[in-house]
């Protein structure tokens, strides 16, 4: 049966962009951008037939940082409202000197 469900496969068009973003997310640690690129991943590949490989290594980077894929949006939603997210270098100056 699996050779068949691998048979309908698709391949995402991000999918070489995405796995190298995955492989150095599976490197680092739990930090707010890395927590919104997880995130953001974790919503494109949801019901996506196929990268299967994908979609274990995000399995595997949730534990890895002890979360839940719900409290992993949890955090990512507030990073979005506070409009952080990708200004990490920034926000850690401002607390660095506060």
């Amino acid at each position: 049966m699996s050779s068949s469900a691998n048979a309908q496969d698709q391949q995402h068009p991000l999918e070489k962009q995405d796995r190298e973003i995955v492989e150095r997310l599976l490197r680092e640690n739990l930090n707010d951008k890395n927590s919104a690129e997880l995130a953001r991943l974790r919503i494109r590949y949801r019901n996506f037939p196929g990268a299967r490989d994908i979609q274990q290594s995000l399995d595997v980077i949730l534990k890895q940082w002890n979360l839940t894929e719900e409290e992993l949006f949890e955090k990512t939603r507030q990073l979005h409202a506070k409009g952080q997210v990708y200004q990490r270098d920034r926000t850690e100056d401002k607390q660095d000197w506060s």
